[in-house]
């Protein structure tokens, strides 16, 4: 029997636990692959409640959650209670999203699961708790290290329309401009078309590497960093065998012909990356850590504290995180 995938409770009080409940419920129909939930039976069982949906739920082992998953949503314990109220996160929340985060990549790393898939968290509950890192993103990353070494993330999107990674992620724009660089560039497309090889089966994999400023920078009338930054990181990527183009015009790589013409969009900045493919996909499109020794995948959008527990969230990034989680842990297998 294939391991379950390990999916966290996200933030308590947003729509994590309305989308687990819905996708569970959907799991014959859709011909899910098996997961468990990392949290508060209790917290679950009051948001079923709200929700009025009736759902069996069973305290479980991770080692035990495929062999129930037909009958009963199986839930493994984190040791946090999580007393928020849907929309209304309380002093509870932030330990009990970080814990079920921890406990999905340990449960991982030891064979127990085949995948990490995480619901929403609210950020700025967390940094109110003293959680120091950007995001997601980063926070998996410190998990991941080993031997002294702390692996370098990469945020992809994913959708079947599209495909994109921001190569500087969770900063400011100012700072954006700071942080880009060559080398940033080239590590980061190296880990994309290292991730798209093994665990999504493209033997060499197209990318389209976007401008920074507006048209490219129009032979640097508008901006020299597209000469100066991003077209000696394409010219080393080509060099080194990668099928790359850029730098491109953003304004132009995204419509239907062009993304023909590619697997993944590398982007300059998180916007440039973020607002096509949520535009596109916002439904479906999945956000999936690169460069970790394990997979990890996500729905797209965020907590959605004003629709939490009214039954109007939409379950459909969740379960196309899950599939495509289940996808790429197949694939990563040896």
């Amino acid at each position: 029997m294939a391991k379950p995938l390990a999916l966290t409770s996200g933030e308590p009080a947003g729509i994590g636990p309305d989308i687990a409940l819905k996708t569970w419920l959907r799991r014959n129909e859709l011909n899910l692959p098996p997961f468990y939930l990392l949290g508060d039976r209790a917290a679950l069982e009051r948001r079923a409640r709200a929700l009025s949906v009736e759902v069996r739920i069973a305290d479980v082992r991770a080692e035990d959650a495929a062999g129930v998953f037909t009958d009963a949503l199986p839930v493994v314990a984190t040791g946090y209670n999580a007393t928020a109220e849907p929309g209304r996160p309380d002093h509870t929340s932030a330990d009990a999203a970080i814990a079920s985060i921890r406990q999905a990549v340990a449960d991982v790393r030891a064979g127990r699961a085949s995948a990490v898939v995480t619901n929403p968290i609210a950020k700025s509950v967390l940094y109110r708790a003293g959680f120091r890192h950007p995001g997601h993103t980063e926070f998996l990353a410190e998990l991941a290290a080993s031997g002294g070494h702390t692996p370098q993330p990469v945020m992809m999107l994913w959708s079947p329309a599209l495909a994109v990674v921001p190569v500087t992620i969770h900063v400011s724009l100012r700072d954006a401009l700071s942080q880009l660089s060559s080398e940033l560039i080239l590590t980061t497309a190296r880990i994309v078309v290292a991730d798209l090889q093994s665990r999504f089966g493209l033997t060499n994999p197209r990318l389209a590497v976007s401008g920074l400023n507006p048209h490219a920078g129009e032979d640097g009338s508008l901006g020299t960093e597209d000469q100066t930054i991003v077209a000696p990181a394409v010219e080393l990527l080509r060099d080194g065998g990668i099928d790359a183009r850029g730098p491109l015009p953003a304004d132009t790589i995204f419509h239907e012909a062009a993304r023909k013409s590619y697997d993944c969009a590398i982007c300059m900045y998180h916007d440039q990356a973020l607002i096509p493919i949520k535009t596109l996909a916002f439904e479906d499109a999945v956000n999936v850590t690169l460069g970790l020794p394990f997979v990890r995948t996500s729905p797209d959008h965020g907590t959605a504290f004003d629709i939490a527990g009214t039954g109007r969230a939409n379950p459909s990034s969740l379960v196309a995180a899950l599939r495509l989680a289940a996808r790429m842990a197949a694939a990563d297998r040896p």
